[in-house]
C-alpha cells in the first residue's frame, strides 16, 4: 500500500507542468550544465534586439542587460560571469526580450522548436500552456521601430581564463571594479540580486560617517579650535550703499545718474560782481603820485591855493 502511494505521488508531480515547478533559485554550477568555457566566447549582436548571442558555441548562449543566458535542457538559466556559477530562472521570470530572440540564433535547438519559423520567436505559449500565456501576456508584442539600445559587453573578463578564473566573491568585487552598468529591465535586476544574495557576494556598502550622537563629547572639546584673537572685537561698520536715484520718465539711459558713481566735484567760478570789487580793491592798494599824496596836508592844500591866485593875477597883469 505504500508504494502504490508514492509512485501515485511521483505520477502526480509529474503531471505538473513544467514551468509551475520551477522557482527562482541559483547556485549551479556551470559543469552541471555540461557547459565549461576555458576562454571569453565570441558574442555578435542580434540585428534587431538588444540581445547578443555565441555562434561559435554548440549551445544557446546569450547576453542581455548585463547577464548571461542559457537555454538548457528545456530551462533557463542566467549568470553575471561566462563561465558561471549558474542559476536557475523560472519560466514566469524570463525577461521579454530573451523569450523573443528568433529562433535561427539557437545553436542547439530541441525537437519541439521543428517547423517553427525561424524569424520568428519560439512559441512559448504553446510550450508552457495557457496559463503561462496568459500571466506573461504581451510577451511578444512590442514596437520594433524603436532601436535596440544594447548594454557595453564585459569584455574585462577576457583577462580570467582557464585557472584564473575568479571565485564567486572575487567575482563580485571584479564587476564593482571594472564594469559599472546597472541593468534597466526590473526583472534582470531581480536576478541580479538574488544571485548575490544566494551566493554571498553582496557588495560591500560604503562606511558612512558617524552620527553625533555616536561621537564623544570629550574628543570633540580637546579637538574644538580655539576662538580667533579678535572674535571680541566690535565689528567695523559696513559701508551702506549710496541709495539708487529715481528713474525720472523720458530720461535717456546715458543721462540717468549712477547711484553707485561718485559726483564730480564742481568748480567754484567767482561770480562778476565779487570781480569787480577784487579789482577796485587791488587799484586803491597802489601807490597814489607825489602830487596827490600832498593833497591830503593841509598846508599843501593852502600853498596849492595860493599858487593858483597868483597864476590868475599875472594872466590879469599881462591883459
Amino acid at each position: 500500500m505504500r508504494k502504490k502511494f508514492i509512485l501515485l505521488w511521483v505520477f502526480m508531480c509529474s503531471a505538473i507542468p513544467a514551468w509551475a515547478q520551477v522557482n527562482l533559485s541559483f547556485g549551479f554550477r556551470s559543469e552541471d550544465l555540461g557547459i565549461s568555457l576555458r576562454l571569453y566566447p565570441e558574442l555578435i549582436p542580434v540585428p534587431g534586439y538588444p540581445v547578443y548571442y555565441a555562434p561559435q558555441l554548440n549551445s544557446n548562449y546569450f547576453f542581455y542587460d548585463g547577464m548571461y543566458w542559457v537555454y538548457q535542457g528545456d530551462e533557463w538559466y542566467a549568470s553575471t560571469w561566462y563561465n558561471g556559477p549558474w542559476g536557475l530562472v523560472s519560466p514566469e521570470v524570463v525577461p521579454v526580450f530573451i523569450l523573443r530572440i528568433p529562433v535561427r540564433y539557437y545553436r542547439q535547438t530541441p525537437v519541439y522548436f521543428r517547423g517553427w519559423q525561424l524569424n520568428a520567436a519560439p512559441r512559448w505559449n504553446e510550450h508552457w500552456g495557457n496559463e503561462w500565456a496568459q500571466r506573461r501576456n504581451g510577451w511578444d508584442k512590442w514596437n520594433r521601430s524603436m532601436p535596440a539600445t544594447r548594454p557595453p559587453l564585459p569584455v574585462y573578463q577576457r583577462n580570467y581564463s582557464g585557472d584564473r578564473y575568479p571565485q564567486v566573491k572575487q567575482q563580485q568585487i571584479l564587476q564593482n571594479q571594472y564594469y559599472r552598468y546597472q541593468p534597466h529591465d526590473p526583472l534582470v535586476r531581480q536576478q541580479v540580486q538574488a544571485h548575490r544574495k544566494q551566493n554571498g557576494s553582496e557588495p560591500v556598502q560604503p562606511r558612512t560617517q558617524s552620527t553625533p550622537q555616536e561621537r564623544n563629547p570629550r574628543l570633540d572639546e580637546l579637538h574644538k579650535p580655539s576662538p580667533p584673537a579678535q572674535q571680541n572685537m566690535p565689528a567695523a561698520p559696513r559701508e551702506q550703499a549710496p541709495a539708487a536715484a529715481p528713474v525720472q520718465q523720458g530720461q535717456p539711459p546715458h543721462q540717468r545718474q549712477n547711484p553707485y558713481q561718485q559726483a564730480e566735484p564742481k568748480l567754484q567760478h567767482p561770480e562778476p560782481e565779487r570781480q569787480n570789487k577784487t579789482i577796485q580793491q587791488e587799484l586803491q592798494r597802489e601807490p597814489k603820485p607825489e602830487r596827490e599824496k600832498n593833497r591830503d596836508n593841509p598846508k599843501d592844500r593852502a600853498d596849492e591855493r595860493n599858487d593858483n591866485r597868483n597864476d590868475e593875477r599875472g594872466q590879469d597883469h599881462k591883459k
